[in-house]
């Protein structure tokens, strides 16, 4: 019976460590990803209906708030299972209840949404693009030269095939 204790321990340790890490590449992974190059350029442009600088935010901060939950889920798991404390196991796995279900609207969100992102960022670069094309002297020529430089493309194609005046002034060569 105590060696099945000390195994039963050792498990809840090693899960609870696996807690950590997986809180910790959360928080890493959404820190990047908030200020991301690709991310944060697009972001960073400024017009009244910019809808992608809302779900970015909204991401960031939901993956810090997850990844702390499921931090502190980890630590008082492991602290109850040094200590054998029923309170801490309850406040351990009410924290482990509180990130599953804010998992549950995330991936359901993520479902119902699949192209949201994607149709956000091309209308920050159709916006970014129209404007350069109005008016060649914007400063919004340098946010286009930017995007084009970063993500490694170059403006609109002519359904003819030739290239347009804002490609040859702003695409990388």
């Amino acid at each position: 019976l105590r060696c099945g204790m000390k195994t039963t321990k050792c498990q809840l340790l090693a899960t609870s460590l696996c807690a950590t890490l997986l809180g910790l590449s959360i928080a890493t992974l959404s820190t990047v990803t908030h200020g991301g190059l690709h991310f944060a350029l697009i972001s960073n442009i400024t017009f009244e209906s910019n809808s992608y600088r809302v779900i970015h935010n909204a991401v960031f901060y939901m993956g810090i708030c997850l990844s702390m939950t499921l931090i502190l889920a980890a630590l008082l798991s492991s602290v109850a299972t040094v200590r054998e404390s029923e309170c801490l196991t309850a406040m351990g796995f009410f924290c482990f209840a509180l990130a599953f279900c804010g998992l549950i609207p995330a991936a359901f969100w993520r479902h119902a949404h699949r192209t949201e992102v994607e149709d956000s960022m091309m209308d920050v670069y159709d916006f970014v693009y129209e404007e350069v094309r109005k008016n060649a002297s914007s400063f919004r020529r340098q946010e286009l030269i930017a995007i084009h430089e970063t993500f490694l493309c170059c403006g609109k194609r002519s359904p003819f095939g030739e290239a347009g005046d804002v490609e040859r002034k702003t695409c990388p060569p």
